[in-house]
């Protein structure tokens, strides 16, 4: 992975969302951490393309996410924080299988993809229930399994265990820690990024903080206090 952020500002007309910044990206795992409204959102949408920089750039292996966008969206997938919004069809293998529709693969090589998927989170037995039946957790690997069937080397997931019970946290923190994908997390949850190899803080806009977990979230509360 290498993301490489060069002078990337964002603004939303008179507001600036997003400060100048320039910034390289290569761990394995990054949490982004900041009060509501801080920028973190933004910035990482950044990175697949979902809001273009005002001015600078964003490139993603490469690939610039202005003029490469179709090729960063295959780069790096994004879990939205209501996974439940992500999920388009009423069936979950029915809707993993559509990020595969369009790819010049035959009906068994994405009946093959999905159930493998289905089967790499241990979800198998979700394949054939609906949407709306699925618990928080459910809801998460399912979504986790509709993005990552497309194969990215970078997945972005904001706020993964928002409104989860703490069995459900678990649950997704431990499938977090399994990926083999390069992940960055948007995230309040301060237990679910303390392992992670950096942390970035935003605070109004601006990168105020780069660095190890423990020293980000001490950084954070001195900010929210």
């Amino acid at each position: 992975m290498d993301i490489c952020f060069a002078d990337s500002t964002v603004r939303f007309g008179d507001r600036i969302a997003l400060h100048p910044l320039t910034l390289t990206l290569r761990e394995r795992r990054i949490g982004i951490i900041g009060l509501n409204g801080s920028g973190k959102t933004t910035f990482a949408r950044l990175i697949n393309g979902l809001v273009k920089p005002t001015s600078g750039s964003v490139t993603v292996n490469g690939l610039d996410t202005v003029t490469d966008d179709k090729a960063v969206l295959g780069q790096a997938g994004f879990i939205f924080q209501n996974p439940q919004n992500q999920l388009i069809l009423p069936i979950v293998s029915e809707d993993i299988a559509l990020g595969l529709k369009g790819r010049g693969l035959s009906k068994a090589e994405i009946e093959a993809r999905t159930q493998a998927v289905l089967l790499r989170f241990g979800i198998g037995h979700l394949g054939s229930r609906r949407v709306h039946e699925l618990s928080g957790g459910e809801l998460q690997l399912a979504a986790l399994a509709s993005v990552l069937v497309t194969a990215p080397d970078i997945l972005i997931m904001d706020e993964p265990t928002n409104q989860l019970d703490i069995r459900n946290r678990a649950l997704v923190g431990r499938t977090i820690d399994g990926l083999d994908e390069h992940v960055i997390v948007i995230s309040h949850d301060l237990d679910l990024i303390a392992d992670f190899d950096r942390v970035l803080l935003f605070h109004e806009g601006r990168l105020c903080g780069d660095g190890p977990p423990a020293k980000m979230v001490e950084l954070y509360r001195e900010i929210a206090a």
